[in-house]
């Protein structure tokens, strides 16, 4: 009788030993959604290229956190979507304020709400959240030299509970965050747009006006 009742338990154990180790091979995206995660590296990864293509199919929002961002490629990306009614914001570190190359007053003189996250030593976040439903983040800075020279890392995921949080954390900085103040002179010159924003429209109280309306 405890034969009997041994082997179907035994055969029961290694039943469900097999459906743990089936679900722990478990692929992390399925046939219904083949790219719910993607990874690129540098050098010459196609990291900007892949962040360029998603903004590019952004539709409704942009929330940016970066470090450093010279990259004219991503900015122009940028600006395209906020020209195409896509609401772009974006959070830089302090450092922005002076890089010569910076692409904060840029964005900011294209109608782009611009912030400086200066609450913390460095605001070292790389994050992108696009429509409520895609991150992009990783080691991966928007310059050239993350692109061309350094060994760097992004991650594409298409999850919505992960951007809510990566959303509900950009909120949090953007409460102690100020508006942008600094050359990119630079960034125009590259971008072929050497022409400069009038008085008004360069003074910080003006600037500062313009992102309260523009988030209201």
């Amino acid at each position: 009788m405890n034969k009997r009742i041994a082997l179907p338990t035994a055969l029961l154990a290694a039943a469900v030993c097999l459906l743990v180790r089936l679900a722990q091979r478990e692929p992390l995206t399925s046939p219904t959604s083949p790219s719910a995660v993607a990874v690129y590296f540098s050098p010459k990864g196609g990291c900007t290229e892949a962040v360029v293509e998603e903004l590019q199919s952004a539709s409704a929002t942009v929330l940016v956190q970066a470090y450093s961002f010279t990259s004219a490629p991503i900015a122009k990306a940028l600006v395209d979507a906020h020209k195409r009614g896509v609401k772009v914001q974006v959070i830089l570190d302090k450092s922005q304020r002076t890089e010569k190359y910076s692409s904060a007053t840029f964005l900011e003189h294209a109608g782009i709400p611009t912030f400086i996250d200066a609450a913390h030593s460095i605001a070292h976040n790389k994050v992108t959240v696009i429509d409520g439903q895609t991150v992009i983040t990783g080691s991966f800075n928007f310059t050239t030299a993350a692109e061309q020279h350094n060994a760097e890392n992004l991650l594409v995921i298409r999850d919505r509970s992960l951007a809510d949080k990566y959303a509900a954390n950009w909120e949090a900085h953007l409460l102690h965050s100020e508006g942008c103040e600094g050359p990119s002179h630079g960034l125009l010159e590259e971008m072929g747009e050497g022409r400069q924003p009038s008085e008004a429209a360069s003074h910080p109280r003006t600037r500062r006006r313009h992102h309260v309306q523009t988030l209201r």
